[in-house]
């Protein structure tokens, strides 16, 4: 063999190993892809897996409702007097005689205490003497201007002698008044801080101070208050004012419900309120006249009050615990036809009983109460069938309130 014929097969030999080499990787390729094909065929959801999808959660759902929705104010408040009188003494004298008991009823006009009227007896006495003797000087001047013995002057002089002894005899009897002292308004008596042989004098001023054992009162001989009717003064918020006012404009009345500590209820009306607002609270002072026939009430009371202060009509009612507050204030997780969730910004009108009145949404949309935490705008969400029942039909708060 030549060297040309050497030369024309060394290419013809290189050319095979690469055309081996190219099948060969032709031929694992060809592997790798029906693998891939087979792993899409016979697993599909392998590669649905794989890829991301929308969360589902699992809520308690409501409807927005659209009633109307009873204001139903629950606040505190204290009983105060109706009336109130602290009895003390117009001139200074000695008490002579106590004429009622601790915690009696007295009734208006009668006798609670008697001074010594000794000298004051006596100067209406004197007082009536003078008239008297004014008057018989009257009638003798008549008689000498009749004979010419006098002018007339002298009659008119002695005329107004009568006049002045009148006017002093009043003004004895109105001192001799002051040693009776009778109750001004009809109520139940306190503690009595005098006795028989006290000294007592006018005063202004009363200071009361109350231990465990005694209640001491200068300046006040006895108080006096009035149990029936009572009233219980609170205070509703600044909001609520136009519905009050609108209820008494129309000549309704609200209501109030007082419940005592021992769970006792009574109505009362509401017949005041304050003509101003506190800006502190923004709140404003209202008064209920109560009826308390068996004075089991007393002033100073501490009790719960729920003020009936109308309703709003066609209102949207949603509960409480569905509105979502946060930075960008007040909002509702809205269900749309897809399940999937958005947010939307409400106001809240009112809220009381366990409910709240909104704008913003539309009645009978589905809104989410309860499964909020890790909810996000465009979940799916998923109804807990046993819980929406109870949240889709929420009570009527004055049925509640019942």
């Amino acid at each position: 063999m030549n060297h040309e014929d050497t030369a024309l097969k060394a290419p013809s030999a290189h050319h095979q190993a690469r055309g081996r080499v190219t099948f060969i990787l032709l031929v694992l390729l060809a592997l790798i892809g029906a693998g891939f094909a087979a792993k899409y065929y016979f697993f599909p959801e392998a590669d649905k897996q794989a890829k991301p999808s929308t969360p589902v959660q699992t809520v308690t759902i409501a409807r927005v409702e659209q009633r109307d929705f009873p204001l139903l104010l629950d606040t505190t408040g204290t009983t105060v007097a109706a009336n109130l009188v602290d009895i003390r003494p117009q001139i200074t004298n000695t008490v002579q005689k106590v004429h009622i008991k601790e915690g009696q009823m007295v009734r208006a006009g009668e006798v609670l205490f008697s001074l010594d009227d000794r000298a004051d007896r006596a100067n209406v006495a004197k007082a009536q003497a003078a008239l008297d003797d004014a008057k018989r000087q009257y009638v003798r001047a008549q008689e000498l201007v009749r004979q010419k013995f006098v002018s007339q002057a002298s009659v008119d002089t002695t005329q107004a002698a009568i006049e002045s002894a009148q006017a002093s005899l009043r003004a004895a009897e109105v001192a001799l008044s002051y040693d009776t002292i009778r109750s001004p308004i009809t109520g139940r008596a306190g503690i009595i801080n005098v006795f028989p042989g006290a000294l007592v004098q006018p005063g202004n001023t009363v200071t009361t101070s109350t231990t465990a054992t005694a209640t001491t009162a200068i300046g006040a001989m006895v108080t006096i208050t009035q149990l029936d009717p009572i009233n219980v003064q609170f205070t509703v918020p600044e909001s609520a004012l136009p519905m009050l006012f609108s209820l008494i404009k129309a000549g309704t009345m609200p209501v109030a419900t007082l419940t005592t500590a021992d769970g006792k209820k009574r109505e009362g009306k509401v017949y005041v309120v304050d003509n101003q607002i506190d800006a502190l609270i923004g709140a404003v002072k209202v008064k209920a006249q109560v009826n308390n026939q068996d004075h089991s009430l007393i002033p100073g009371q501490f009790v719960n009050v729920m003020l009936n202060a109308g309703s709003i009509k066609d209102a949207l009612v949603v509960p409480s615990q569905a509105v979502v507050s946060n930075a960008r204030g007040r909002q509702l997780f809205v269900v749309d036809a897809q399940n999937a969730v958005e947010l939307k910004s409400v106001k809240v009108l009112n809220e009381g009983q366990g409910y709240a009145v909104v704008s913003g949404v539309n009645a009978q949309d589905k809104i989410v109460v309860e499964g909020k935490q890790n909810l996000r705008p465009g979940f799916k969400v998923r109804e807990a069938k046993a819980d929406a029942k109870d949240a889709s039909a929420p009570a009527n708060p004055s049925a509640a309130h019942k």
